[in-house]
């Protein structure tokens, strides 16, 4: 693949496209486009040969948050690997950029745990997931085709530390009322904290898809927060579900 003059202006890095395929079932499905942001170029080259090996197309990398920003709104990878601790640009600002761009670029959080803080402020920014940088490969395949399916992905320290963190006072976030949310809100409410789609909360409501969808619309609105993972941490916090 070559890049345009502008683009090698960018400190990123275009990749060949892979020709293996992967001996995984899931590359049955579209083989997701993928970029990796990761200021360590050691790790980067060896996540992206891994990635490759596998079947994942890997469209770019970047050492630099900012310049993942810029190259996204060029390529539109369909999910970005992204580290938190980089020079310039913090990872979590070019997460919340990404994440409310239109249309949102799916992020997946690869990083060095620091704090149960730092994994709030990431899903809070709209991080799709958050995975230790020393998880299996296959864990991190798996969570790219999950971020691709509008899922919710954490590796299981993390899951643990959000917990913690979760259960702690909030001083900054008063608690919402259960009565802003009609009964079928909070169930759908309930159930996309879970981390389920909207095809399997209609099959466990019996509505149509449709409405469910209109349901999950109102429930972000009265959140006042942008995507499903923001609103599933939100009403953790808040104690409605």
């Amino acid at each position: 693949m070559v890049l345009s003059a502008s683009r090698q202006t960018l400190n990123t890095f275009p990749l060949k496209q892979s020709g293996r395929a992967a001996d995984n079932p899931q590359m049955a499905s579209p083989r997701p486009s993928v970029m990796v942001v990761d200021d360590h170029e050691l790790f980067r080259g060896g996540l992206v040969a891994m990635l490759e090996e596998r079947g994942i197309r890997v469209v770019a990398e970047a050492a630099r948050a900012s310049d993942a920003v810029a190259l996204a709104s060029e390529l539109r990878p369909d999910v970005v690997l992204m580290d938190l601790s980089m020079p310039g640009m913090p990872g979590i600002e070019a997460t919340r950029r990404l994440a409310n761009d239109r249309p949102p670029v799916r992020v997946l959080v690869l990083t060095i745990v620091d704090s149960g803080q730092q994994v709030m402020d990431a899903l809070l920014a709209g991080a799709s997931g958050y995975l230790v940088k020393d998880a299996p490969i296959a864990q991190i395949v798996d969570a790219i085709f999950a971020a691709m399916r509008g899922e919710l992905v954490l590796s299981p320290p993390i899951a643990s530390l959000l917990v913690r963190r979760l259960r702690e006072p909030s001083a900054t976030e008063p608690p919402l009322p259960d009565s802003e949310f009609t009964e079928r809100q909070l169930e759908v409410l309930a159930l996309l904290a879970r981390g389920i789609r909207n095809q399997e909360i209609a099959k466990a409501l019996f509505l149509s898809e449709h409405t469910v969808k209109n349901h999950v619309s109102s429930i972000l609105l009265k959140l006042k927060v942008a995507n499903r993972t923001q609103a599933a941490v939100r009403a953790v916090r808040a104690r409605i579900v």
